[in-house]
């Protein structure tokens, strides 16, 4: 059982009482006063229970501008909590609010979610060392057909976190995160494919070699590979672990298929090239897609309703680009790989 400790720090001024309902368990409530004469009220909780507590919280201080809620992952406690049984609903009629429980406590709350797709978008320079770095690396493994160094190249390329970002702020309607999270999954990508393109110029460049004719053969099964990278590396997310060896799966969906259209355009075959752009294009929707799917199925939204609006509307026209977009190229795979269609 994972739990979180959540610490609100209210001012001293504030009169009002943090009055919270039973609702969603807690595993023990602590109030303090600080040296400051703020005071202190901490609540363990389990990580399921996590994002319920915050709305509540915010509606409760919504008003208040000098409040501060802080939310830590707990290693350990003791004495262990006790393991609860779950229990059976005792009426079928329920609120649409708690028809999504059973997802949410699967998950990490809102703000955690948030908090991780916002760190991956930050612009460093790291980010972009490590994307020409595997880029460089995945090519010198695709022109040498050495599948081990491809591989490497997929462990060190950061690729999944804004691709994630960007299923999750369409999620949330959010457009600053939308904007944020598209730019720097447009600048690795570009980067990529302007680098290896200048390596396809200068390198001599086999487009029978194995690694590299592999992403020019595309087939509708590219479709369902890109569909389970994307609900994984989502899911990854919304359980708050390591997204390390999840993201090699995004990357293979998406680093070498844009390194073999950068290395055949700039050797000059032009026709393998477009192939491989259509399997690239081909990933890109679809990880997105999954991990819209994948996030509104596991019941993330905003808080209020307004922004929940809002965000349904962004998701509604997403799921509609994008689904569009991945029947339209599933068509162009279709004709590409001729009659009978080939699954993989």
């Amino acid at each position: 059982m994972s739990l979180r400790l959540a610490e609100v720090y209210l001012p001293a001024d504030y009169e009002g009482e943090l009055t919270l309902n039973d609702d969603h368990p807690k595993l023990g409530r602590w109030e303090l006063h600080t040296d400051d004469n703020e005071r202190l009220i901490r609540v363990l909780l389990e990580t399921g229970e996590t994002e319920a507590f915050l709305d509540e919280v915010e509606q409760l201080l919504g008003h208040q501008t000098s409040y501060r809620l802080v939310l830590t992952a707990v290693e350990a406690t003791v004495p262990r909590p006790e393991e609860k049984e779950e229990e059976e609903p005792e009426t079928e009629d329920e609120d649409a609010d708690d028809e999504e429980q059973p997802a949410q406590k699967q998950r990490i709350s809102r703000e955690e979610l948030y908090q991780d797709a916002n760190e991956s978008v930050s612009v460093t320079s790291t980010y972009y060392t490590l994307v020409i770095l595997s880029t460089i690396v995945a090519a010198g493994g695709m022109i040498r057909d050495n599948v081990a160094v491809v591989i490497g190249a997929m462990v060190i390329a950061p690729l999944i976190g804004p691709s994630i970002a960007l299923a999750l702020a369409t999620t949330l309607g959010d457009t600053d995160l939308l904007r944020r999270s598209a730019r720097v999954a447009v600048g690795g990508l570009g980067i990529s494919l302007v680098l290896s393109a200048v390596m396809g110029v200068t390198l001599p460049i086999d487009p029978t070699v194995g690694e590299i004719a592999l992403r020019t053969d595309v087939a509708l099964g590219d479709v369902i590979l890109a569909l389970a990278a994307g609900i994984a590396g989502a899911l990854s997310f919304t359980r708050g672990v390591s997204a390390a060896l999840i993201g090699v799966m995004v990357a293979v969906a998406l680093l070498p298929p844009a390194v073999a259209v950068g290395l055949l355009g700039g050797a000059g075959e032009w026709d393998l090239m477009w192939r491989a752009a259509i399997l690239l294009l081909t990933n890109v929707v679809a990880v997105n897609l999954a991990g819209i799917v994948t996030f509104l199925v596991q019941g993330i939204r905003p808080s209020t309703w307004y922004e929940a609006a809002k965000a349904r509307r962004s998701a509604n026209i997403a799921l509609a680009w994008w689904v569009g977009a991945l029947v339209l190229l599933a068509v162009a795979i279709a004709i590409a790989s001729g009659w009978p269609i080939q699954l993989f």
